[in-house]
């Protein structure tokens, strides 16, 4: 019987491991989100075209896609090894996911923002912890074709 150390057992446990990547794409989209909000006005807006964009969602945009980069990365290369998909579409596929993932936040963080008055970095770690749990299963099964279905050794996905 082999008994694994408590830090090991961590290690071998997908779900921590995609935790711990989470997390550190977490860190830095709050990192920066904070940086941006403290060192420019988050209440400033600007007129484009129809849009009256809020200086708030600019932070938002800039800090969540530099936290998806961080978050994939360390997704391939520590969580989903063992998919045999390609880098490009596993890329795609984790950009696509962000995308829907970028507007169901926004909209949690404006809501928060806008109707329930939250200090903006305190709303975008809500909108971020309230939208985690769906972002495990989506990424295991649609960006990292890792199905619940077998897949044989070797065989390489395109």
């Amino acid at each position: 019987m082999v008994n694994l150390s408590p830090g090991k057992k961590i290690l071998n446990n997908q779900v921590a491991r995609f935790v711990f990547s989470a997390g550190a794409g977490f860190l830095v989209d709050i990192g920066l989100f904070y940086l941006l909000s403290h060192n420019l006005d988050p209440k400033k807006r600007y007129q484009f075209l129809f849009l009256n964009i809020h200086n708030y969602w600019v932070f938002f945009s800039v800090s969540f896609f530099s936290g998806v980069l961080v978050n994939f990365l360390i997704t391939r290369y520590l969580v989903f090894t063992e998919s045999t998909t390609s880098f490009a579409k596993q890329f795609s596929r984790f950009v696509g996911v962000a995308v829907l993932g970028y507007f169901a936040n926004l909209a949690v963080l404006t809501f928060f923002i806008e109707a329930l008055h939250f200090y903006p970095p305190v709303a975008r770690i809500t909108a971020a912890l309230s939208l985690f749990f769906a972002s495990f299963f989506i990424h295991k099964f649609f960006s990292f074709s890792l199905a619940l279905r077998h897949q044989t050794p070797g065989k390489v996905k395109r």
